[in-house]
């Protein structure tokens, strides 16, 4: 390629063009570590008569981490232990596949106490908005 790539600015990229950033990406990493073990997770809450997703924990693990990269459940699944349980769920075969830390972000107004109940540690926080609100950067051993 001799002609400078056109670049375009997007609100709505195609799955199939973020899928090959990720995996040019993936293969960097593992050109550069020798390591091949990127692997998505989740864990779906499902209804048991329909079989649809009412909720989960989603993300993956790479070179060693677990990556948090969504979880939200309804109001009316909260505060019955159906999350701990799932969080639990994802530590554990995050651990099974070698992870030895976790990593997340959540937003002050979403879960962070949660977090910290399952043994989670802040460890920066950036302020954004609306004002008084930050996301917080949190990890956690698995070793």
């Amino acid at each position: 390629m001799t002609d400078t790539p056109e670049l375009v600015l997007t609100d709505a990229p195609a799955a199939t063009d973020v899928a090959l950033i990720s995996d040019h990406l993936d293969q960097f990493n593992i050109d550069a570590t020798d390591i091949e073990d990127r692997k998505p997770l989740a864990v779906l809450a499902k209804d048991p008569d329909t079989g649809e997703v009412l909720g989960g924990v989603s993300g993956r693990t790479s070179l060693g981490l677990l990556f948090v990269d969504l979880f939200h459940l309804p109001a009316s699944l909260r505060g019955s232990g159906l999350g701990s349980r799932m969080l639990r769920m994802a530590e554990e075969e995050a651990r099974r596949r070698g992870c030895k830390a976790a990593v997340l972000y959540t937003i002050s107004f979403q879960a962070p106490d949660f977090y910290r109940r399952h043994g989670w540690e802040a460890f920066g926080e950036i302020p954004c908005d609306p004002p008084g609100t930050s996301r917080i950067f949190m990890t956690k051993s698995l070793a």
